[in-house]
């Protein structure tokens, strides 16, 4: 199992150039996940609507050009083996806040607690497509079984904070066919 926490210390953080409070609350939270143990079962599914991180080894990442190891989500439907979701790594950090201001019309209350939630689905994006902007880059299929790690819940209040840092992590395909493609930013 992937320790997330050391390997995003390792890995991910070296670029971090945001805001204070962002940076301060992402080390609050590794800090939290510090230690914990991961268990993976259904209880440990993510909600639709909410925001995770956790960890990714794309299943078929042979064909495709780049991925995402370490998501940023909010899932959108579940299928019996996996979920699809809005990954906001898909964006960059800028766009990601104007995603987050359009999904805020959609948003089970304005309080921003741990009771709130986006009452989404794919065919909500679909229908209000031209209120959401450009999220359709952003929608990506998970796999349970290409999970490396437990569903790291971002609390409502801290959406922007997650949103605007450089936590993605882009395993790039080496393949000579795919070298044209690059991840987004």
């Amino acid at each position: 199992m992937v320790d997330l926490v050391q390997d995003i210390l390792d890995n991910g953080t070296s670029t971090i150039t945001e805001s204070k409070d962002s940076v301060t609350w992402f080390k609050n939270k590794l800090e939290e996940m510090k230690g914990k143990k991961i268990v993976f079962n259904k209880k440990s599914f993510p909600e639709i609507g909410k925001m995770y991180l956790f960890v990714y080894d794309a299943k078929h990442k042979a064909t495709l050009p780049f991925f995402d190891v370490y998501p940023l989500v909010f899932p959108v439907e579940y299928y019996s083996d996996g979920f699809l979701g809005i990954n906001l790594h898909y964006l960059p950090p800028s766009a990601r806040l104007g995603l987050l201001d359009s999904l805020s019309s959609i948003a089970s209350d304005n309080k921003y607690t741990d009771n709130t939630k986006l009452n989404i689905s794919y065919s909500v994006l679909k229908q209000a497509s031209d209120r959401f902007g450009n999220y359709s880059d952003c929608v990506k299929r998970y796999l349970f079984g290409q999970v490396r790690s437990g569903f790291n819940y971002v609390s409502p209040t801290d959406w922007p904070k997650a949103a605007v840092l450089p936590l993605h992590k882009w395993s790039i395909n080496t393949d000579m066919r795919y070298r044209k493609s690059s991840p987004p930013y």
